[in-house]
């Protein structure tokens, strides 16, 4: 076991060390109790699946599952559940954000910026700052993270997925990507002396061969999907366009790509523009992550491969440098070549899901920020809902587990006050979460037990 896993193991054992375990007593006595019956009372049902809301429904939710779910006026509530009272509220399902970087935390370039993470700060303390985005990310209604690389903490991701998955600390059920892949030149630490071999943020490979073993590497230490960075820095082009540099050869990802299908799993490739975005087309990668400016031959030959595209797009809207700098013209290139990407390939039919950047942008800022976008450029709300919780689930091939307001789906449930359709930015105020039939949050539902006042 390397260090830096070792280090992260052990900063979990101290993280969830001051929490109680349970004992086997209490397990036992646990196990044997029935599950917990709880119902909601909703207003307004958006079910994550169907294209129109449905009025006055009743959700009965056996432990951690959805158990049915119908209208009020049909519905019998059983005896003794406890009933929670969303009557003047609108219903979803748990959101999903299938794009983070739990591991980051948006860092301030006036303070040295990303470097700073992997130079100065202790993998204990990043451990800590991804518990708290988890926890932040729950309670914002994301119940659903895909952490697409832990930026130089090993498999830290993995950690935080389990003491999740144990109880030991809150967060969204977590898929999770571990280290990243790269190549030489591809990926920062950068700019230090020659003489230096200096930390980086993704695991590094040339040659097909060293490409499939850290596939296989990653699987093997517990990667739900494999992260490949098929493009690195960018620039305006000579042309005005966005050009970006070119990292894996087609012949390296594939052979990621074949590794990861292999093994049942998936392949996520960031991917700006240009010639590297090609190479992740052709190199058959199960989505594009960003895809800033993507041309019409690409966006036909993402439905051609039913290649998925989350694009997060305010990630592209922070820190722009002033206008009359060279950097200061990629900013805003990218921003505006993004806003055109995204139109041509939401007009197509490309399968979009949500996806933010978080930890490229600081977790305390909203999560929810993206859904404004996708509105402004064109996607109808209730498609822009869809794109975080059924087409997500989806492209995570959990259809009917989650991301769905259906019978035998996890009960992952938010509520509003108000109504998305009308105004999506209502998803920023979130005021009630259920994560797995258990309580997260409630700021608007009234509890109590059916039968008594």
């Amino acid at each position: 076991m390397s260090n830096a896993r070792w280090l992260v193991g052990l900063t979990l054992i101290v993280l969830v060390s001051v929490v109680p375990r349970i004992s086997g007593a209490q397990q036992k006595s646990s196990a044997a109790s029935p599950p917990v019956v709880t119902v909601i009372r909703a207003g307004t049902v958006i079910d994550g699946k169907s294209e129109t809301p449905k009025r006055n429904q009743v959700l009965v939710i056996r432990g951690s599952r959805i158990e049915s779910v119908g209208d009020a006026a049909t519905t019998t509530v059983p005896a003794g559940a406890v009933v929670i009272d969303l009557s003047q509220a609108t219903v979803l399902p748990g959101l999903v954000d299938a794009h983070t970087h739990i591991f980051l935390q948006g860092e301030d370039p006036a303070q040295g910026g990303y470097d700073v993470n992997i130079l100065n700060a202790p993998l204990a303390m990043r451990a800590a700052r991804a518990t708290v985005a988890a926890r932040r990310a729950l309670e914002q209604g994301f119940t659903t993270l895909r952490d697409v690389e832990t930026e130089g903490a090993g498999y830290g991701d993995v950690g935080i997925k389990e003491a999740i998955e144990a109880g030991y600390i809150p967060g969204p059920r977590m898929f999770v990507s571990t280290r990243a892949i790269s190549t030489t030149g591809g990926y920062p630490l950068e700019g230090y002396a020659p003489e230096l071999e200096m930390p980086k943020g993704a695991q590094i490979v040339d040659g097909p061969v060293e490409a499939r073993k850290a596939a296989r590497e990653q699987l093997d230490h517990g990667a739900d999907w494999i992260k490949v960075y098929m493009t690195h820095r960018s620039w305006v082009g000579k042309n005005g366009e966005l050009a970006a540099q070119p990292t894996l050869t087609v012949e390296e990802l594939r052979a990621v790509v074949d590794e990861a299908h292999g093994w049942g799993k998936r392949v996520a490739c960031h991917a700006y523009s240009g010639e590297g975005l090609q190479r992740a087309l052709d190199g058959g990668c199960d989505s594009i992550e960003h895809g800033l400016q993507i041309s019409d031959a690409q966006i036909a030959q993402m439905l051609k491969q039913g290649t998925w595209y989350c694009p997060t797009i305010s990630v592209y809207y922070t820190d722009w440098a002033p206008a009359d700098t060279p950097a200061g013209q990629r900013d805003r290139l990218r921003a505006s070549a993004h806003e055109v990407s995204f139109k041509k390939a939401l007009k197509a039919g490309v399968k979009i899901v949500y996806g933010t950047d978080m930890g490229g942008i600081p977790w305390t800022e909203p999560e929810a920020q993206d859904f404004p976008r996708m509105v402004e450029y064109g996607m109808r709300p209730m498609a822009a809902i869809q794109s975080a919780t059924s087409r997500a689930a989806e492209m995570l091939e959990v259809s009917g587990q989650i991301g769905a307001l259906v019978p035998g789906a996890y009960a992952d449930i938010i509520a509003v006050s108000g109504d998305p359709l009308r105004d999506i930015t209502e998803l920023a105020r979130v005021q009630f979460v259920m994560k797995d039939g258990q309580l997260v949050k409630n700021e608007i539902g009234k509890a109590g037990e059916y039968g008594k006042k």
